[in-house]
């Protein structure tokens, strides 16, 4: 007799006895489903449907177990005297999240390549997430709601938090983990109100007032090649002035520079580094990139140059698809977040440049 049909028997005599439990299998392992009363940690009060893990294979043999198992805590719901605590003494249920982190580390490594972007997301993402939930302490959908809370509705934050607890709350299976979604708020990318971004000349006139050296130079390879802060120390110069980014966070590409008159003028083939180490991680290095421009008082941030790169692509006519692959990233960020920052003006400019050109259409002659 194959497993379905011996669970389908199984299941019918639970029925007819009016035990109120029944086998599940999920994997290759069986479990019992039943009204129980919350696990401990648990954020509901009340009793309600949820799985017990049994531990017993998906077998013939395993069936009859878990159906003796079933009448068994069918018999102690019903005296009101079910336990969780002689069900998940030795189950991995209640692991510690630092235990469960690691799990999760080892599980993800095994399905995802390593690389410069991937290491960076695991920093950046997950780890920045995971290093501040309570390691001691058992993984609950409590204890990781708790955490979810503490960080600021709707906000970029809320939602990074909300995306990863519920990954790992996912990979341990949580019960009632869909709860996790609906604190995630309504932030995304292109929700972000359009930032005031500063114009191409008052870009070059506060670069140009900057004392000469390596971070003038810094300033002026960001705003040219619409670089991310890190990309600006991982750069392969030998076709300058088109420069390849050798290790970015959508992996290598090749930059034209907007405008191919500011790489003459600011003489940016004069490389020179400020002295950090190369040997930083991206989001290191973005960080002090970040960091010197809000230590100064800039006008503007370091990600502000690489919006209006983005501004400029349009500008100069470019497909959204070629724009997208100079900024390394998906032509969907592009449409959804860069160009949501263009504002009428630029879309007035680029209208006039294109009736001025002299290959354009013209209407028919009216008789």
């Amino acid at each position: 007799m194959d497993i379905a049909s011996k669970l389908n028997q199984a299941n019918g005599r639970l029925r007819a006895g009016k035990i109120g439990v029944a086998i599940q299998v999920k994997g290759d392992r069986l479990y019992l489903r039943a009204t129980f009363p919350p696990k401990p940690g648990a954020t509901k009060q009340q009793p309600h449907q949820q799985r017990l893990a049994l531990g017993f294979h998906a077998n013939p043999s395993g069936v009859s177990a878990a159906e003796a198992q079933a009448r068994k805590v069918g018999a102690l719901l019903d005296a009101r005297e079910f336990s969780w605590s002689a069900y998940l003494e030795n189950s991995e249920q209640l692991h510690t999240i630092g235990s469960w982190v690691e799990r999760f580390e080892r599980q993800h490594w095994a399905e995802v390549i390593q690389n410069q972007a991937s290491l960076t997301t695991w920093k950046t993402g997950y780890l920045q997430v995971f290093k501040k939930l309570p390691a001691a302490d058992l993984l609950t959908l409590a204890a990781l709601i708790n955490y979810i809370t503490t960080t600021e509705p709707d906000s970029r934050t809320r939602k990074r938090a909300c995306d990863y607890c519920y990954k790992l709350a996912e990979f341990a299976d949580l019960e009632g983990r869909s709860a996790i979604k609906k604190l995630t708020g309504t932030y995304s990318a292109a929700a972000v109100n359009p930032r005031s971004l500063p114009s191409d000349a008052q870009i070059a006139t506060w670069r140009g007032s900057l004392p000469p050296g390596s971070w003038r130079w810094v300033v002026g390879m960001l705003a040219c090649y619409g670089l991310r802060g890190h990309e600006v120390f991982r750069l392969d110069l030998v076709d300058f002035p088109i420069v390849r980014v050798l290790s970015g966070k959508t992996g290598a590409r090749f930059i034209y520079p907007l405008y191919p008159e500011w790489v003459e003028d600011w003489q940016l083939e004069r490389i020179d580094l400020p002295k950090l180490s190369l040997s930083y991680s991206n989001a290191k290095l973005g960080t002090k990139v970040a960091g010197w421009f809000y230590d100064r008082k800039a006008p503007f941030n370091a990600y502000d140059l690489r919006h209006c790169y983005a501004r400029r692509c349009f500008e100069f006519g470019m497909a959204p698809d070629w724009a997208a692959g100079l900024m390394g990233h998906s032509v969907r960020v592009h449409l959804n977040t860069y160009r949501a920052w263009i504002d009428e003006q630029t879309y007035r400019r680029v209208y006039q440049a294109i009736l001025g050109r002299s290959d354009r259409p013209l209407p028919p002659t009216l008789v």
